[in-house]
C-alpha cells in the first residue's frame, strides 16, 4: 500500500525535518506553528527556535527546488510573517537578537537561507 503525500502532509514532514536539522545545529525549538490572533493580519510562523542570544523565526517550504521554495514566500506573506514575529517578540519580552530564516526541503536535501525576510 502506498501512502499519498498531499501538500499538507508534505509541509508537516518538511517542518519535522527542519526541526531536527535545527536541533542538530544546537537550537532549542521554542514554538512551532505559532499563529497570531485576529487584527494582526493573521500569520503562522512554522518554527521559532533559540540558541543563546539568538531567536530564529523559520518559514519552511517543501518544493522540488530551492528557487521555487523561495518564490513561494510572497511579499504579502513576508509582511504578515514579520508582523507575527514582532508580536511574538513583544509578548515574550525578548531582548536578544532575532532573525527570520527560511528552510527549503527538496527531496533529501535541506537548504537553510539566513536573513530571508
Amino acid at each position: 500500500m502506498t501512502q499519498e503525500f498531499n501538500s499538507y502532509k508534505s509541509g508537516l514532514w518538511a517542518e519535522f525535518i527542519a526541526r531536527m536539522y535545527l536541533r542538530i545545529h544546537g537550537f532549542h525549538i521554542v514554538n512551532r506553528r505559532y499563529t497570531t490572533g485576529r487584527n494582526t493580519g493573521r500569520a503562522e510562523i512554522d518554527i521559532i527556535a533559540k540558541r543563546k542570544n539568538l531567536l530564529l523565526f523559520i518559514e519552511v517550504k517543501y518544493r522540488h527546488d530551492v528557487i521555487t521554495g523561495l518564490d513561494a514566500i510572497t511579499p504579502a506573506q513576508s509582511v504578515r510573517l514579520r508582523r507575527a514575529a514582532e508580536t511574538y517578540i513583544a509578548r515574550a519580552h525578548w531582548n536578544g537578537d532575532a532573525r527570520f530564516d527560511a528552510i527549503v526541503v527538496t527531496g533529501h536535501k535541506i537548504r537553510w537561507i539566513r536573513g530571508i525576510i
